[in-house]
C-alpha cells in the first residue's frame, strides 16, 4: 500500500492540532486558500499536513492555474509552464518528479545565452526561408554575450535605472565593433526576442538594474516529457478544493477573522486566507477588501510589472522538419522574430509550439483562434514552403483570460527597492503566495511552489501566536520531509539529443 502523500515528518498527524484543542480549548484552525495554481495548492498541502482545516477556492474548473497539460492532440502539451528551471536535486519539485518517474528533457545547461536552450541543435532562417550559417549565429551569439557583460557597466555608472534597450543602445554607441549588419543584425534581433520569451515581455520595459538578479538553480533546464499535470495532481491529493468559486470580496472582521465572498453570494470563514492568484488579478482589483488593503501594499502590487506570453501548439499528420529542438525566424525587429519548439525531438509526438511574448503576444489575442493558427502557419511556411496545414491547433489567451491577465511578473524601470519586500507582506491574517512573490526564483513553478510553501508557514506561526500556542510549538517543524519531499537516491530521469 503506497504511504499517504505527506509533506511533514516529525509528528503524526493530528499532534499540532490536537495540542492546541487540549491547551486553548479551540476548534481546529481553519485557513482559506484563494487560487490553485502550483503556490496555493503548496501552501494548502503544508496546512493540511500541519492539521489545518483548509479549503482551496478556484475560479476555474480544473486546478493548477497557469500550469495546464492539455490532452487533446493524444499527448501531453503543456500551454503554460512547460519546464523544470534547475534541474538538479537543488529544485524543490525535484522529490516529487522522482517520486512519479517522470522524465525530463535537458534543453541546456547553465547559463546559457538562449537561457533555455544551447546552440546545439537548432535551425535558423532568414523570412525567406534560407538557413543561417551556425558560425554567423554563434559569431552574434558571442557579440551579445559582449553587449550584456557592457551593459553592466553602464548599470554601475548610474544611479537611475533604465531599460535594457536603452542599455544595449548605449552600449552599441561605445563599442560601434559589437553593432551588426545585414543579416547579422537580425540574427541579433532574434537573441533580443528570446531574452524578452524569458521574461514575457520587450526589452523596453525590462529594468536594466534588476534583469539579472534572480538566483538560477543549477542543473540548466529541461522540458517535463509528461507534462506538468501528475506534478499538479499529486501535490493536489485529498485537498479539499472547490472548483467554478470565482472570489470577489475578502473582508477581515473585528474578532480576527476573515469572510471570503465568492460569485454567486457565498461566505466562507476562516482564520487566515493565502492569496496565490496572479499578479495580474491583483492588479486588476478583481477581489474587493474590506477594509481595504493599506498603500503600501496596493502600490507594491500596482508599481510591479506584468508580462505575458502565450503558445500556439500545431499536431501535424507527420513530421516534415528537421530533428532539431527549436526552430526560429529571424528579422529585422524583434518583435518580428519567431521561434517553434520542437515537441517531436523530446517527446516522439509530432508537435510544434510556437511562442509569442510581449507586444506580439498581446496583439495575437486580438485574433480569433483561427487567425492566430493561420499567422503562425505564415511563419513556418517561410521556412517549410510546403508545409501542410495542421490536424489540430491549441491557442492561449493568458493576457486576456479573466484568471490570469498576464503570465508572470517582471521589474519595471524604476521600481522601489522594497516592492518585493511589500509585495510579499502580509496583512493581518491576510497573507500572499504566488510567482511574484518570491524574488529569488521569479517566473518559475517551482518558485511559485516556495512562495506557496512560505506563505503557509508564516500563516501558520500568525495563528499559532495568536492562539499562545507559538513558545511551546515553535520549536517544531512545521515542514516535515516525507516520501514525497525525501532527497532519496533516485536520479532524476533526464534525456537529451
Amino acid at each position: 500500500m503506497d504511504k499517504k502523500v505527506s509533506f511533514t515528518d516529525e509528528l503524526p498527524d493530528g499532534t499540532i492540532s490536537a495540542l492546541l484543542q487540549k491547551q486553548n480549548n479551540v476548534v481546529q484552525p481553519c485557513v482559506i486558500v484563494i487560487g490553485s495554481g502550483i503556490s496555493g495548492l503548496a501552501a494548502a498541502r503544508s496546512l493540511s499536513e500541519a492539521s489545518f482545516n483548509v479549503t482551496v477556492l478556484e475560479s476555474r474548473d480544473r486546478i493548477g492555474g497557469r500550469i495546464h497539460t492539455d490532452y487533446s492532440f493524444g499527448c501531453p502539451v503543456d500551454m503554460g509552464a512547460s519546464w523544470l528551471h534547475g534541474v538538479s536535486n537543488d529544485n524543490p519539485l525535484a522529490p516529487i518528479i522522482r517520486r512519479l518517474g517522470l522524465t525530463l528533457y535537458r534543453t541546456s545547461g547553465d547559463d546559457s545565452i538562449l537561457y533555455d536552450h544551447d546552440l546545439e541543435s537548432y535551425g535558423l532562417y532568414d523570412m525567406h526561408g534560407n538557413k543561417i550559417p551556425p558560425q554567423l549565429v554563434t559569431q552574434v551569439g558571442d557579440a551579445f554575450k559582449r553587449i550584456l557583460e557592457e551593459t553592466e557597466k553602464i548599470r554601475d555608472e548610474t544611479a537611475n535605472d533604465m531599460s535594457v534597450l536603452q542599455g544595449i543602445s548605449i552600449v552599441l554607441d561605445r563599442h560601434p565593433e559589437l553593432r551588426q549588419e545585414g543579416i547579422a543584425y537580425e540574427v541579433l534581433q532574434w537573441y533580443i526576442c528570446r531574452m524578452e520569451a524569458w521574461f514575457a515581455v520587450d526589452a523596453n520595459l525590462i529594468s536594466l538594474k534588476c534583469w539579472d538578479q534572480d538566483e538560477c538553480l543549477s542543473g540548466g533546464h529541461g522540458l517535463m516529457v509528461q507534462g506538468y499535470e501528475p506534478v499538479i495532481r499529486t501535490i493536489a491529493k485529498d485537498i479539499d478544493i472547490r472548483l467554478n468559486h470565482r472570489v470577489t470580496k475578502v473582508s477581515r472582521t473585528s474578532n480576527n477573522k476573515v469572510i471570503v465572498e465568492v460569485e454567486g453570494g457565498t461566505n466562507f470563514v476562516a482564520d487566515a486566507v493565502i492569496i496565490t492568484v496572479p499578479i495580474g488579478v491583483l492588479k486588476a482589483n478583481m477581489i474587493q477588501f474590506e477594509p481595504e488593503l493599506p498603500q503600501w501594499k496596493t502600490s507594491a502590487i500596482s508599481d510591479l510589472g506584468v508580462g505575458n506570453e502565450n503558445k500556439i501548439a500545431l499536431r501535424f499528420e507527420n513530421v516534415f522538419w528537421p530533428n532539431v529542438e527549436f526552430l526560429g525566424m529571424v528579422a529585422p525587429t524583434s518583435y518580428s522574430c519567431g521561434y517553434f519548439l520542437n515537441l517531436h525531438k523530446a517527446t516522439g509526438h509530432p508537435v510544434l509550439v510556437y511562442m509569442a511574448a510581449g507586444n506580439l503576444a498581446k496583439d495575437l489575442e486580438k485574433l480569433s483562434d483561427e487567425a492566430t493558427a493561420n499567422f503562425v502557419m505564415l511563419q513556418l511556411k517561410k521556412m517549410f514552403p510546403d508545409a501542410p496545414d495542421p490536424a489540430q491547433y491549441l491557442v492561449t489567451r493568458w493576457g486576456t483570460d479573466p484568471n490570469t491577465l498576464g503570465c508572470y511578473a517582471y521589474d519595471v524601470v524604476g521600481m522601489p527597492e522594497d516592492l518585493y519586500a511589500r509585495l510579499g507582506e502580509p496583512v493581518d491574517n491576510i497573507f500572499f503566495g504566488g510567482e511574484a512573490v518570491n524574488v529569488e526564483h521569479q517566473g518559475s513553478a517551482h518558485g511559485a511552489f516556495l512562495a506557496g510553501v512560505s506563505a503557509s508557514q508564516n500563516c501558520q506561526r500568525y495563528i499559532f501566536e495568536r492562539l499562545g500556542a507559538w513558545e511551546k510549538l515553535k520549536l517544531v517543524s512545521l515542514m516535515r520531509n516525507s516520501d514525497l519531499l525525501e532527497t532519496g537516491t533516485v536520479p532524476l530521469q533526464i534525456s537529451r539529443m
